[in-house]
């Protein structure tokens, strides 16, 4: 036993199809109401096989959520720190971008918005989003944006709150939603295609954009 341990050892694809599950509970059920039995049924190996690769919940959820996080900060920095988009550009490519990352992993929202909630300090120090905000290419923008009197709101942070608001908030509310428009997943995707062209307008029309 204590051989076929060691070559699972540097079984790379078993850890990942475990990284995979725990993506996927994680997402869906958040850190306090998944068991580590949970991922490994997800996974479709023994909960001893689990703890061999993972040695507590605690270690598997702070990789999935600093992964979680990462992609979803880092895809908004390369939007944030593009030289050759104007404002307008920038706001038409996180509307559009994070709708269809969205759509793909409906999941993420929820799971984000309650884990900054339940440990909001401990996030902002592993991810410097701070610094990544203050320091883009997008505040400078905005910036001149404000003294060339094109934009009407002078706080930067209102300007992406408004806008990552109209991005996220329906997938948080989905199924409120879903219920009040008497719609199954398919129109409600439709409709969230359509706030792709819809957002951009009503970003432009709040800040002049």
């Amino acid at each position: 036993m204590a051989g076929k341990k060691e070559s699972k050892g540097t079984d790379t694809s078993t850890e990942d199809k475990i990284k995979a599950a725990a993506r996927i509970v994680f997402h869906k059920k958040g850190y306090a109401a998944t068991r580590t039995r949970d991922i490994a049924e997800e996974a479709g190996i023994n909960l001893a096989l689990l703890n061999y690769y993972f040695r507590s919940k605690e270690k598997l959820f702070n990789i999935i959520m600093t992964e979680t996080l990462t992609g979803f900060v880092q895809n908004m920095a390369v939007v944030l720190n593009e030289e050759k988009t104007t404002l307008k550009e920038k706001v038409e490519q996180i509307a559009s971008g994070y709708i269809d990352t969205i759509i793909a992993e409906p999941e993420v929202p929820g799971f984000i918005v309650s884990e900054i909630r339940n440990n909001p300090n401990d996030l902002l120090k592993k991810l410097p989003i701070k610094e990544l905000v203050n320091k883009s290419v997008f505040v400078t923008q905005y910036k001149e944006a404000i003294a060339q009197g094109k934009v009407s709101e002078s706080k930067p942070l209102h300007f992406l709150m408004n806008l990552i608001g109209l991005v996220v908030f329906p997938f948080i509310a989905k199924p409120l939603l879903m219920g009040i428009g008497n719609m199954e997943d398919p129109q409600f995707n439709k409709l969230m295609q359509e706030r792709k062209k819809l957002i951009p307008i009503w970003i432009s029309g709040m800040v002049k954009v």
